[in-house]
């Protein structure tokens, strides 16, 4: 089918973006075509600053009409952990009138051809990344992080996510060739010949099951995903962070209408206080794609009974660090320090459990005992959280009250060696910011291990004595095998332990961080070159982004005639 005038323009200018995307996931090279810094923002019709917290500000206590179909009712509840109420309603929808219209759009899309729905993918990002200002506040105001990240994680981080995905997804549909001529030489008879068209077809509708703490991070590498393989998406956002994902499905809507294609290819299914619809829709027959993060209890329950469906999830983990020996004390601290705060504590990549060994560990400036190891790095924490301003600007805010619960009853699960401190944001005096607390537990000690072998979300850590360096990897594997790990850490300068930790993470399919003492942290990944998760343990079935994460969004549908 010819590509539409405006999907001919939209090719002319995004091809290029789309090739220097390809070239970065075969290279792994550093790359980004989203800036980081809010002030290269507001040229070329983009939001600046002002202009972005302007159009935030002028959502508020409005209703977010998509013109979709099958709306019901009107619904949204969301409050800032910041301490503001949104007031945003959003379309509340009837899936029995809402899934047949999204439905009715997918043959066209299918007929575009995977770069046609890649460009228009992309003009989709761009037009996100206009706005990445805008979005910015969303995700603040909703997941809890503090503005910088909320800028950087939710914006330019999240669209480069979606970037990719949209590169690995058409790789993989255009790694087949759209026709053959097949022939098979007879002997002395005529050759038998056949004429072979090959087709990406999607498979039907995904639903997008967004989370609370990153919904644009977390959400568009499926959501591209899905719909550059020619699959409908529904957006079901988490009830505290619909806003980020509401105003993703609007602009989707926009330029999906705007390149000549069906507007309902995306939608949004907001629900009402306890309804739980993630559940009920999950299993609908309509629905053959699913895409999870949050809590190991749904994706499980996901993973065994939406089998109409292809499942991925990014679930809970326990999260790692092996600390033996350094060549860096000072920059071992720092960096830990700062991968323990960010957030506070609040990403699924963030260390939880440091093991050391009880006899202490090997520096460059001499030996330190466990207790001066966890004692130093209490006082890094505290050095970099000292000053409240700076303090606002790591942490951010609780996302939930769950977490501050968690918090205050994790003090009670060992030795405290850092408390958590209250801090008052004298911008939102509303919002709840905690400073991470240190438990020191033993390794050896049943009653110990059952509360550090489970993810403690939030600005949690436990530093686990153990016997030795060979302890501390066998706990490693055993903590990647039963609970998973997003991430794990290892701090070390001796070759056998190094290869040790190493082997562990190949047979248990972690991804491992070494020795990180500058500006790179274990829990923050780039786009294009890391992979987020690995799919093979239980903390993830899922990888973003891999050839996997896209591949079985579609099959290959092939077409004989006779030459």
């Amino acid at each position: 089918m010819a590509a539409e005038p405006s999907a001919h323009a939209l090719i002319a200018e995004h091809r290029p973006t789309l090739d220097q995307a390809l070239e970065a996931i075969r290279t792994r090279a550093y790359w980004s075509p989203h800036p980081e810094h809010p002030k290269a923002y507001g040229e070329h019709g983009s939001l600046d600053a002002a202009a972005g917290k302007a159009a935030f500000d002028a959502l508020l206590g409005t209703r977010l009409d998509l013109g979709q179909p099958g709306t019901d009712d009107w619904t949204g509840a969301e409050v800032s952990p910041y301490g503001i109420e949104l007031g945003v309603t959003y379309p509340h929808a009837d899936p029995d009138v809402l899934l047949p219209a999204m439905r009715a759009g997918q043959g066209r899309w299918r007929e575009a051809g995977a770069e046609v729905r890649a460009v228009v993918c992309l003009e989709i990002l761009k037009r996100i990344s206009d706005r990445t200002h805008e979005f910015a506040h969303a995700v603040m105001h909703t997941s809890g992080q503090a503005f910088m990240m909320a800028f950087q994680a939710g914006g330019p981080h999240a669209q480069d996510r979606g970037l990719e995905a949209v590169a690995y997804a058409y790789a993989e549909q255009v790694r087949t060739p759209g026709s053959a001529e097949w022939s098979k030489p007879q002997g002395k008879r005529d050759p038998l010949e056949l004429t072979k068209t090959f087709t990406p077809v999607p498979r039907g509708i995904a639903l997008l099951i967004g989370c609370n703490t990153f919904p644009t991070w977390n959400g568009f590498p499926g959501l591209f995903a899905s719909l550059a393989t020619g699959n409908a998406v529904l957006v079901k956002p988490h009830p505290r962070a619909v806003l980020p994902l509401a105003l993703t499905v609007r602009i989707a809507r926009e330029a999906l209408a705007d390149a000549g294609f069906d507007p309902n290819l995306v939608a949004l299914a907001a629900e009402r206080p306890g309804e739980g619809i993630a559940r009920t829709l999950a299993v609908r027959p309509e629905i053959r794609i699913v895409d999870y993060t949050g809590s190991t209890a749904f994706g499980d329950w996901l993973e065994a009974n939406a089998r109409q469906a292809q499942v991925y999830t990014e679930k809970a983990g326990v999260n790692t660090v092996v600390v033996e020996s350094t060549g860096d004390y000072r920059g071992m601290l720092a960096n830990l320090a700062f991968s323990l705060s960010l957030y506070s504590g609040q990403m699924c990549t963030t260390p939880q459990n440091l093991l050391i060994p009880r006899d202490g560990i090997r520096t460059e400036d001499g030996p330190r005992t466990f207790d001066e190891v966890v004692a130093d790095l209490a006082r890094a924490v505290d050095g970099l959280l000292g000053d409240d301003a700076r303090a606002n600007g790591l942490l951010g805010a609780l996302v939930n009250p769950d977490v501050k619960a968690r918090l205050e009853a994790a003090a009670g699960l060992g030795e405290v060696a850092l408390a958590s401190r209250e801090i008052t944001n004298p911008e939102f005096p509303g919002a709840t910011v905690r400073s991470p607390l240190i438990v020191t537990v033993d390794g050896a000690k049943p009653d110990d291990e059952a509360a550090f072998m489970s993810e403690c979300f939030g600005p949690v850590s436990f530093a686990v004595a153990v016997d030795s360096a060979a302890d501390a990897v066998e706990l490693l594997r055993r903590t990647v095998r039963e609970k998973g790990a997003m991430t794990v850490g290892a701090y070390t300068t001796d070759p056998e332990v190094e290869r040790a930790v190493e082997e562990v993470c190949l047979q248990e399919a972690a991804q491992l961080s070494l020795n990180l003492t500058g500006g790179v942290y274990v829990n923050q990944t780039a786009a294009f070159s890391d992979f987020h998760g690995s799919g093979g343990n239980p903390a993830a079935n899922a990888a973003l982004t891999d050839a996997a994460f896209v591949a079985n969004r579609f099959r290959v549908i092939e077409v004989r005639r006779p030459a």
